[in-house]
């Protein structure tokens, strides 16, 4: 190599034509020749996809992960990612009853990778800002409408699916994919919040009433069939006295009108005995 040169050199030196010029033009066409090179091959990296272009012209091929052969010049490649994005916003909104609510909420999306191509050329890149935030936005501020300001906290998963269908209803015409959405905190006015500690406070107290009654009513349902139980424990008793005291008063009875008869008995032994009479016939045993 050194001896070509030496001899381009000498040929110069002899008065023969420079060569100079075809050098610097063979260098130039070899530094084309190698930007082409490189030029000609794009690597796409995972997560993205390659939206193509001809001359500034979006074309509808979108170019997968991997390394790809393009036209030098002509095309070129721009990645657009289509991993799963995260987007955490505040939004204000008032609700049914005309409460003030501040929504802290957390949405997640992607690009449909196969319209990335049309997101590109219809959004452009900074389409989470002028599209994606405002359409939650909206959403929210919709949503809340539709319930008043205790319902937020009751039915607050209701209110997250309502948010949700709406927010996927809004991006999914842009070919933006919506993968799942939460409710992070809803933050009232410092007066709702009084209202709803002291209605909390009356809910409690009003509770513990309610127990209290209901405790005193079984204390005297307790109080009442105990008593019950002993009337009825008197009244058999009773019962019991009273035929005993009959039973007694029948016997001593008998034994009373046996004692009259004795007493009237004036020693002379019948001949025979009547009906009413209510004692044997002493003077047959004596024989």
């Amino acid at each position: 190599m050194n001896d070509i040169f030496d001899r381009i050199a000498a040929a110069s030196d002899n008065g023969g034509p420079s060569l100079a010029p075809v050098l610097a033009g063979g260098a130039i066409v070899l530094a084309v020749l190698i930007f082409l090179a490189s030029t000609a091959f794009v690597i796409v990296h995972p997560g993205t996809v390659g939206v193509v272009t001809h001359f500034g012209a979006v074309q509808s091929e979108v170019l997968p992960e991997g390394l790809h052969l393009v036209m030098p010049i002509k095309t070129k490649v721009i990645p657009v990612d289509v991993r799963v994005q995260k987007v955490e916003t505040e939004a204000s909104a008032s609700s049914k009853d005309l409460q003030i609510v501040t929504s802290r909420v957390v949405l997640n999306y992607y690009v449909d990778k196969d319209h990335a191509a049309q997101v590109f050329q219809e959004l452009g890149p900074g389409f989470q800002r002028t599209i994606v935030e405002p359409a939650i936005q909206e959403s929210v501020k919709s949503a809340t409408a539709l319930f008043n300001a205790e319902q937020l906290i009751t039915e607050r998963p209701v209110v997250k699916e309502a948010i949700f269908e709406d927010i996927r209803k809004r991006l999914g015409k842009y070919n933006l994919i919506v993968t799942d959405f939460s409710i992070i905190d809803f933050a009232f006015s410092p007066e709702f919040n009084k209202a709803i500690e002291e209605k909390q406070v009356a809910e409690q107290r009003a509770l513990r009433a309610k127990n209290d009654l209901q405790r005193i009513k079984i204390e005297a349902e307790q109080v009442r069939a105990r008593a019950q139980g002993e009337a009825e424990a008197r009244l058999v008793q009773a019962k019991a006295e009273a035929e005993s005291q009959r039973l007694l008063r029948q016997t001593l009875n008998r034994d009373l009108v046996q004692l009259r008869a004795i007493e009237k008995w004036d020693g002379k032994l019948p001949q025979y005995t009547g009906a009413g009479m209510p004692f044997l016939n002493l003077g047959a045993g004596g024989k």
